[in-house]
């Protein structure tokens, strides 16, 4: 089971720990303007909200294209276990692409997760997002709230991100987003001369 911090989506200083749905538009378009490895990487953490780890280790053998999901291993379990997540078509070019110039068995990208990490930061800050949400860690939980507020199942979206348990997954009920917005705005309504 996580740790307690661990299942906040704000840090000690209250600080969001997750892009918004205003910032993660902004990082995508920046990161079309990268490499195609970088690009590659940058969408694939934003769309699936996997770990940088799990992308890191994705080779050509786990790109179904007939399904267009990417089969990551989930690196948080003592068994191996593996789980398919859907992709927009686009991604999944753009990996094929990539996987041509890589062997089936070798990894699609040959960067240390520190290079991949400062990658990332990169698209970041060229995109305008700073602070403790301008991370890889930042696009994962992005992506569990996204899930949140366009009601994706909370079963789904715990096999997506490969959570062991629903308990960490229902962290990302807990965002102020769009639907939040609209509850406080019917209320904020009723308050009005």
């Amino acid at each position: 089971m996580p740790r307690l911090e661990q299942l906040s989506l704000f840090d000690t200083r209250g600080s969001r720990k997750y892009l918004c749905g205003r910032e993660l538009p902004r990082f995508l378009d920046a990161a079309r303007r990268s490499d195609i490895a970088t690009l590659a990487l940058c969408s694939l953490l934003a769309y699936t909200g996997c770990r940088l780890s799990e992308a890191l280790a994705v080779t050509s053998a786990q790109l179904d294209e007939a399904m267009r999901c990417v089969v990551f291993r989930t690196l948080k379990r003592r068994r191996p276990a593996f789980r398919a997540v859907p992709v927009p078509p686009e991604l999944m070019q753009t990996l094929g692409r990539l996987a041509r110039t890589r062997g089936e068995d070798a990894p699609l990208w040959s960067w240390s997760r520190q290079t991949a990490w400062r990658r990332i930061k990169r698209v970041m800050q060229e995109a305008g997002i700073s602070g403790t949400q301008a991370t890889p860690k930042g696009l994962r939980h992005g992506f569990g709230v996204a899930n949140a507020e366009a009601n994706v199942p909370m079963p789904t979206t715990q096999k997506w991100l490969g959570h062991a348990e629903l308990e960490t997954t229902a962290i990302y009920q807990q965002a102020v987003g769009r639907e939040e917005h609209a509850f406080a705005r019917r209320l904020w309504r009723n308050w009005r001369a």
